[in-house]
């Protein structure tokens, strides 16, 4: 084996085998499959997310970090769907400058996200490109079944809730970038953690189950991606930008903008909060909101299910215009 081209099988046997922590579901990394035995009363709950350098994650950012960051989105989905994780696949295209400590680096990662989230490597493939580098990932989890609420379930007079803060994803790319401006070392150091490591919000699965009428993870911004909850159930959502909470770094840094508006509507369509948005119906808001609570979780009711469509964002009690949505691949 090279050290400054690795093969791929040495990766596998070296790196990648060692994730799998003996678990029979991935026969050892060995085969050309995984074989999952089913759980008696759940259903299994599938999520695919892929990033690409220059896209989804910096280029210099170190390869422990892009591994972690990956795993982490796909456990947001799987939180958002109230499903316990366990296992995951995946996918990575090297580059030629992958070199052996890279690569060292990128398995640690996923090493120590595993310990902490409890989940194993059960499968996957590695290839080599000329780039970009990216990777792709397939998390599995379990959800008792019939409990796993969709995007379509919201119907009019259901309250929007939201766990956490809104803002930090995007306010913590443009402090990795260096374009915020002038806020304290430790809070730019919290949002640019926060873009890097995302917290998937797995401890509120069972409240999501239990609660929620329709769900979905914050990834490509608030109005966009309650824009797939309206379009889904086939009905409308009034998002007020002032209620949406935020934290003591994105109040700081909103202080020092000229035009409050704007810079509230870049908080709510930037992305990258892994945060979990929800309908819930008003019988079921009470024990959500006590649930998180006992997290010590923020829920914020920032909106409601109406009729009609799309998503309206109010300000002040006033409509106002939302240039874009949110991020979009197009």
């Amino acid at each position: 084996m090279s050290l400054d081209r690795p093969g791929e099988f040495e990766t596998i046997a070296k790196l990648f085998r060692p994730l799998a922590a003996g678990d029979p579901a991935a026969r050892n990394l060995a085969d050309d499959a995984a074989v999952i035995p089913v759980k008696p009363g759940h259903d299994l709950v599938v999520t695919k997310d892929a990033l690409v350098s220059g896209v989804h994650f910096l280029p210099d950012d170190g390869f422990d970090m892009v591994a972690r960051k990956a795993l982490r989105v796909n456990l947001s989905d799987l939180a958002a769907k109230g499903a316990e994780p366990f296992g995951y696949f995946l996918a990575v295209h090297w580059t030629p400058n992958c070199d052996w400590e890279k690569r060292e680096a990128f398995a640690r990662g996923l090493a120590e996200d595993q310990k902490l989230f409890g989940v194993h490597l059960l499968g996957g493939d590695t290839v080599m490109t000329n780039g970009p580098f990216s990777v792709c990932i397939t998390a599995l989890g379990w959800v008792p079944h019939g409990k796993s609420p969709s995007r379509a379930g919201a119907r009019p007079g259901d309250a929007i809730v939201v766990s956490g803060s809104i803002g930090d994803g995007w306010l913590g790319l443009q402090a990795a970038k260096g374009t915020l401006g002038v806020l304290e070392f430790a809070r730019l150091e919290a949002l640019q953690k926060h873009y890097r490591l995302p917290e998937p919000r797995l401890d509120l699965a069972r409240a999501v189950r239990d609660h929620a009428a329709a769900s979905v993870d914050i990834s490509d911004g608030l109005v966009a991606d309650l824009g797939h909850i309206a379009d889904s159930s086939g009905v409308g959502i009034e998002l007020h930008l002032d209620r949406i909470p935020l934290s003591g770094a994105a109040k700081a840094w909103l202080g020092q903008r000229a035009d409050d508006l704007s810079a509230r509507l870049d908080l709510a369509t930037g992305g990258d909060d892994y945060e979990i948005a929800c309908a819930v119906r008003t019988e079921n808001m009470a024990p959500f909101i006590k649930f998180a609570a006992r997290l010590g979780l923020p829920a914020t009711v920032i909106g409601r299910v109406t009729a009609g469509k799309g998503v309206r964002v109010l300000f002040e009690g006033m409509e106002v215009p939302v240039p874009q949505a949110g991020w979009t691949h197009d």
